[in-house]
């Protein structure tokens, strides 16, 4: 469903597509979930959309026991961001998180700064229960709007500088009337 969404450090490879989900089923793990590496647990996701977002809140529902991530940082429209710059680029906006298992809270973007998103990267450094255990991510919310189709550049040839008659049926050749078209 989302095939190129991807994340760093997972434990399960493509368990990240598992997170994004209906809001009706944000608190349905039976479909999977984000868990980041034993003993490790920062993780990357990164977020490609198909045009340009306006993006106004992120919800995150976390595991318990303190596996919820704890900090959530943005970055927009960089790809290929690994630990290393994570850890060393300034964030768009960083949010420390609540444990938030029932999926009520939202995190308001600095709307301003999240007008032409193509693409989001989301770095959970740590959750709430120390570096001793994994990070667990049961739902990712995004609210906003998209802004504009992406457009790749389309190459035209004109192939026909002058017409060639022979090309085209004249009434009499389609059986007269040429109709309606809706």
């Amino acid at each position: 469903m989302f095939p190129k969404v991807s994340a760093l450090n997972e434990a399960v490879s493509g368990s990240v597509k598992s997170v994004f989900k209906d809001w009706e089923q944000r608190l349905n793990s039976s479909e999977g979930y984000l868990e980041s590496n034993e003993d490790d647990p920062e993780l990357i996701v990164f977020i490609p959309f198909t045009s340009d977002v306006k993006l106004k809140s992120i919800s995150i529902v976390g595991g318990a026991d303190g596996t919820s991530p704890a900090k959530m940082r943005a970055f927009i429209n960089r790809e290929g961001i690994d630990f290393s710059d994570a850890q060393n680029m300034q964030a768009v906006q960083e949010w420390d998180l609540a444990e938030n298992l029932q999926g009520v809270l939202e995190y308001q973007t600095r709307y301003s700064r999240f007008q032409s998103v193509g693409n989001l990267t989301l770095h959970f450094p740590v959750n709430f229960g120390g570096d001793a255990s994994t990070t667990q991510i049961h739902y990712i919310g995004l609210k906003g709007e998209a802004t504009q189709l992406k457009r790749d550049v389309v190459a035209t040839i004109v192939y026909e500088i002058t017409p060639n008659p022979s090309d085209h049926k004249t009434q009499a050749e389609t059986g007269g009337s040429l109709g309606h078209v809706e």
